[in-house]
């Protein structure tokens, strides 16, 4: 039937309405049986299209506002021919409806897309089921663009497919800004790995946020324990403040030196330095600028100088090597004037004792008396000068000093006497040591006693294996040392005797005045301390010493 001349319908005027009437079917019987995986904004914005239950369907409605929606939007067939496609469809694909209608979606596909994901897809929305995901589609002009897709199957009262509602946008800028950040990110960690330094930062909890490889490094050094727990100790130990602390509160720190102790391989020494981080706040409140205080953090820089150090220490070592042999002469020249001062006594006692017994009597026994006042002045003159020639003490100045390093030094100065005599030193210092206040010299005097002391004991005890064990660890206002030798022990009678002065338990005697751990036990008593021979270890003698950290006398 031809239309009349008073109502013309075009073709043009025929194809809207078609599309209307496609989006309209599609809406309607797409709302009726939603696919399973459908988005819930998809089916809360098409229902507010379809009005009040019950309405009549507004077909213009629909497709007013698909056509007028700000993403590309297109409803094909069962078998994926475009019945439909909005303006934003023809804005972002560069097709006409006009070159898209009756051709397969496929005029957008890309080879870049893999095969497995098209094949994904088809096996879920022919399943009923909505299918959401990224692809690479191509543009008329042949320009490729990330499309992230959601393909909602739209079922007959049947149960069959009817349509495939399809809605996708352009998210290509959206991956170019990631994988730029993710550039940017992978930079920044070749960068932080490649850095000699070790690098890490913390948040306000003290939780990791960031570390380079070097911290990878040092967490198996440590074997296991987590390296910034005892950086951040032995800052709190060794340099008074806790940096975490300092980085909440905007206050960084450069270049302070801290030393941990390795398991099984001696100290290892940090130049640390912080600095404050105070990063933006990421949370929605803080969009507009208001309340987005963000929070403090730590980048805490670790350089490791053990290299120097050790430089530094090897001269030290020469130095004190030599100051030390100086000292160990005066001290054996002070021994053995004392001993002789103390051998003295006893004849000088007896002469006492005659002279008053003779100067009781009379006659010629008054000149034996007056000889025997004589002798006994001559032997006090003697004794005066004789104690007079002891080398005097010098008094050194206490300092903060750390015990570790001083049984370190002794050790290494030692070294040459314990593996001529094939003794197996196990040393176990604690990882992290508070210092105390002391005096340097008398305290590797005190060491070097008792170390010198056990190797006497472990030469004596005649074992083939000679074991020297040595250990520290803090008490809660003092730092224990531990001395543990496999040799013959003190018997239990002797325990207290053998700090006693000139006492001598050794077979091998010579050279020996007994002051040796008379004068430990001196040491210790200046640095407020106690020294002791455990009663309850049977394998040998374990010596504990004790070292408080209390102010010491100039």
């Amino acid at each position: 039937m031809e239309p009349s001349p008073e109502h013309p319908v075009t073709t043009a005027q025929q194809s809207l309405e078609n599309s209307q009437q496609v989006v309209a079917n599609a809406v309607a019987e797409f709302l009726r049986a939603p696919p399973p995986g459908t988005p819930p904004e998809v089916l809360h914005t098409l229902t507010l299209m379809a009005g009040k239950a019950g309405d009549p369907l507004p077909p213009r409605l629909y497709f007013e506002t698909v056509e007028q929606a700000p993403v590309a939007i297109s409803i094909t067939d069962a078998g994926a021919r475009i019945l439909y496609a909005n303006a934003a469809f023809e804005a972002l694909t560069g097709y006409s409806r006009a070159e898209v209608l009756g051709k397969n979606e496929s005029i957008l596909s890309s080879n870049a897309t893999p095969a497995t994901l098209y094949r994904q897809m088809w096996r879920t929305i022919q399943r009923r089921q909505a299918w959401t995901g990224t692809l690479v589609n191509r543009r008329k002009d042949g320009d490729e663009y990330l499309a992230e897709l959601m393909i909602s199957p739209v079922l007959k009262r049947t149960g069959e497919v009817a349509y495939f509602l399809g809605m996708h946008r352009d998210v290509t800028r959206e991956h170019e800004l990631a994988a730029a950040l993710r550039q940017q990110k992978a930079r920044i960690e070749t960068v932080l790995d490649a850095a000699p330094a070790l690098v890490v930062l913390l948040g306000p909890d003290g939780r990791i946020i960031l570390d380079n490889m070097e911290y990878k490094k040092l967490l198996g050094d440590l074997r296991g324990r987590e390296p910034v727990m005892l950086l951040r100790q032995a800052i709190r130990e060794q340099a008074g403040f806790d940096p975490l602390d300092h980085a909440v509160a905007g206050q960084g720190f450069q270049n302070v030196e801290i030393s941990l102790e390795m398991p099984g391989g001696g100290p290892r020494w940090f130049a640390c330095s912080g600095t404050a981080v105070n990063e933006f706040d990421t949370s929605a409140r803080s969009f507009f600028g208001r309340d987005g205080a963000g929070e403090g953090r730590l980048l805490l820089l670790a350089n490791d100088v053990t290299a120097r150090h050790r430089e530094i220490e090897r001269a030290h070592l020469e130095n004190l090597r030599a100051r030390l042999a100086e000292q160990q002469l005066a001290q054996g020249m002070r021994e053995a004037l004392a001993a002789a001062s103390y051998q003295i006594q006893v004849p000088l006692n007896l002469i006492r004792a005659a002279n008053a017994m003779f100067a009781s009597g009379g006659g010629s026994v008054a000149t034996v008396a007056d000889m025997l006042s004589q002798i006994t002045r001559a032997s006090e003159q003697a004794l005066t000068m004789l104690q007079a020639a002891l080398p005097p003490e010098v008094s050194e100045a206490g300092v903060s000093v750390n015990v570790n390093e001083l049984l370190r030094h002794v050790l290494v100065l030692e070294t040459d006497s314990l593996l001529a005599a094939g003794v197996v030193v196990d040393w176990q210092p604690a990882l992290v040591l508070p210092e105390i206040t002391g005096r340097k010299n008398e305290l590797r005097s005190l060491f070097k006693n008792l170390i010198d002391n056990a190797l006497q004991a472990l030469r004596e005890g005649g074992r083939a294996n000679r074991e020297l064990r040595l250990a520290t660890r803090a008490l809660d206002d003092a730092v224990e040392v531990i001395v543990e030798d496999n040799g013959p022990g003190f018997p239990r009678n002797d325990r207290y005797k053998a700090f006693e002065p000139f006492y001598i338990g050794w077979r091998n005697r010579r050279g020996r005045a007994g002051m040796g751990l008379a004068m430990a036990q001196e040491i210790v008593n200046q640095h407020n301390g106690s020294i002791e021979i455990d009663p309850d270890y049977h394998d040998g003698c374990r010596l504990r010493v004790t070292l408080g950290d209390a102010a010491l006398p100039d």
